[in-house]
């Protein structure tokens, strides 16, 4: 794997899911007004009572996004507060992190697959930017977004399978 393979697997992937939790927002709202509810309720729904609410989920797939693209590419993260409680915040925060990915090129990545990868909860660890992407960086994506789409689906939200898939490239 080399570096524009890893920015083609991770900066575009990102986006592409958190562009469909964008669209998420949109049906959710529209439900919650045919079904004549606050959606914002929605934001606190979980699938289990130990389990992060539909507004976490959102937040922790932004982070996840943001967090492993700077890795890959060997830069600093920008700080976000967590401090969002309404669905109008989460759009900003899922729009601040979409033009973060944007800022992002090909060449960024160069090295990426070898660069080692570390955050705070490693202690002194670090992962290689290849195993770091595999194994760690896209998964925990994937989960929070996998999460976010089952709350809403749980609650009513009329999602299928190409609301999570998103816009696929066919020829």
């Amino acid at each position: 794997m080399r570096g524009m393979e890893v920015y083609s697997l991770s900066v575009p992937v990102f986006a592409q899911h958190l562009r469909n939790m964008e669209r998420w927002l949109d049906k959710t709202v529209a439900h919650a007004e045919q079904k004549k509810f606050d959606p914002e309720v929605l934001m606190q729904a979980r699938l289990s009572p130990d389990q992060w609410s539909l507004l976490r989920q959102f937040t922790a797939a932004c982070d996840a996004a943001k967090w492993g693209a700077s890795k890959l590419a060997g830069k600093e993260a920008p700080s976000h507060p967590d401090t969002e409680t309404t669905i109008a915040q989460v759009r900003a925060r899922l729009k601040t992190v979409l033009e973060y990915l944007e800022t992002f090129k090909p060449e960024d990545f160069v090295g990426a697959e070898e660069r080692l990868c570390k955050h705070s909860w490693m202690g002194e660890r670090s992962m290689r930017g290849q195993d770091y992407l595999m194994q760690f960086a896209m998964p925990n994506f994937l989960f929070h977004v996998a999460t976010a789409y089952s709350i809403l689906r749980h609650n009513g939200v009329p999602l299928a399978k190409q609301d999570y898939l998103g816009k696929l490239t066919l020829k």
